[in-house]
């Protein structure tokens, strides 16, 4: 292929705290389920995988579990050995030298979990109630169970646990930390007043139920010198006890706005699913948060590049198109047709759908 590549403002440096990327295309955080040992550690074919996508200005690992408790998924790396660390040590390594920056996701399941991943125990969340959802399990799909409220020690311990993951990350050689606040999991079941029933510190307000996200940010970020931390959240995340209602928005506005003052590399955030008027959904968000705003979900080369060129974002994340195009980034420059992934190996395990997708350069001969 000879085609010329296009200028465009996805393909600009940016500056994220005191390190630069070289284009605003950052790859999103995706399980892949490749961790198929007891350890839960990386293997060579994750080294492998995100070396391949070095080209990306800023990959996000998959989600890495700050602690056993933490786990509600099958084969899911960690963050909380010494073992997951140095092996952890072998992917940074590779993406560096192919001149890669890697940020690691931490995050923990909480209400989401199943005992079925916890030797029989209840998962924790901030309040005993049952989310109302499914969840895949070593032997199939179960209902979630009702979990056992966190004592406020217990918060304090696990406080400490992503403190100590985010330790680990540094160790690890790791760009720095991204803290998983989306979806269901954890973070957004203590900002969820439908589950977070408390009557301490942690609830019973709007600011007391982010007191828990906010303590997070401030432990992690005391272990990197510079603005090295993100936070991705949802607030447009719909299903079971969560709802993309006005009220909802309207707490994250107030949430958002607080996060000015957290020191905080980038916000990255999920859009609504489906995909809908990008600059609409991000625009809101926008008009609150000062720092680095990187945008997530549904997005093209074109509405990427859209939403860059509006202000209406720094930088924008793609999940899916990075798994079969891991050259993305030369595509997009080159105008290049993007591959189809093929979904029945997104979580199979083994390089067939991991590692076995060609460039485009490659293929074309």
């Amino acid at each position: 292929m000879t085609a010329t590549p296009i200028g465009q403002p996805l393909l600009t440096p940016l500056r994220i705290g005191d390190l630069t990327l070289p284009n605003c295309v950052v790859m999103a955080p995706m399980t892949r389920a490749r961790a198929t040992n007891a350890e839960l550690a990386p293997t060579p074919a994750h080294a492998r995988y995100y070396a391949q996508r070095a080209g990306a200005g800023l990959i996000v690992t998959e989600g890495t579990w700050v602690s056993a408790e933490a786990i509600g998924a099958g084969n899911v790396p960690g963050l909380y050995t010494q073992t997951q660390t140095a092996a952890w040590a072998t992917v940074t390594e590779a993406v560096h030298q192919a001149g890669g920056r890697i940020f690691a996701q931490l995050g923990h399941t909480g209400a989401k979990a199943h005992p079925d991943y916890l030797g029989g125990a209840l998962p924790v969340a901030p309040s005993a109630v049952n989310l109302g959802e499914q969840r895949a399990t070593p032997a199939g799909l179960k209902d979630t169970v009702t979990p056992r409220a966190l004592t406020a020690d217990e918060i304090t311990r696990t406080l400490a646990d992503y403190r100590a993951a985010a330790v680990n990350a540094r160790r690890a050689g790791f760009d720095g930390v991204e803290i998983h606040a989306q979806g269901s999991h954890l973070i957004p079941q203590f900002l969820n007043p439908r589950l977070n029933r408390r009557t301490d510190a942690y609830g019973g307000s709007t600011a007391a139920r982010a007191r828990f996200l906010l303590e997070l940010l401030h432990a992690v970020s005391a272990i990197w010198e510079g603005p090295r931390v993100g936070v991705k959240l949802s607030p447009y995340w719909s299903g079971g006890t969560f709802t993309a209602g006005e009220d909802t928005l309207a707490r994250y506005d107030w949430l958002i706005g607080e996060l000015n003052s957290a020191g905080l590399g980038y916000l990255h955030l999920m859009g609504p699913t489906p995909a809908a008027d990008h600059l609409s959904a991000f625009g809101r968000y926008r008009a609150i948060y000062r720092g680095t705003l990187v945008a997530n979900v549904g997005f093209t080369r074109d509405s990427a590049n859209t939403v860059i060129e509006r202000g209406v974002a720094d930088a924008v994340s793609f999940g899916l198109p990075f798994i079969a195009n891991p050259d993305l980034v030369d595509r997009f420059a080159h105008g290049y047709p993007l591959a189809d992934h093929d979904p029945a190996t997104v979580y199979t395990g083994g390089a067939i759908g991991y590692t076995d997708y060609p460039r485009a350069t490659a293929r074309s001969g």
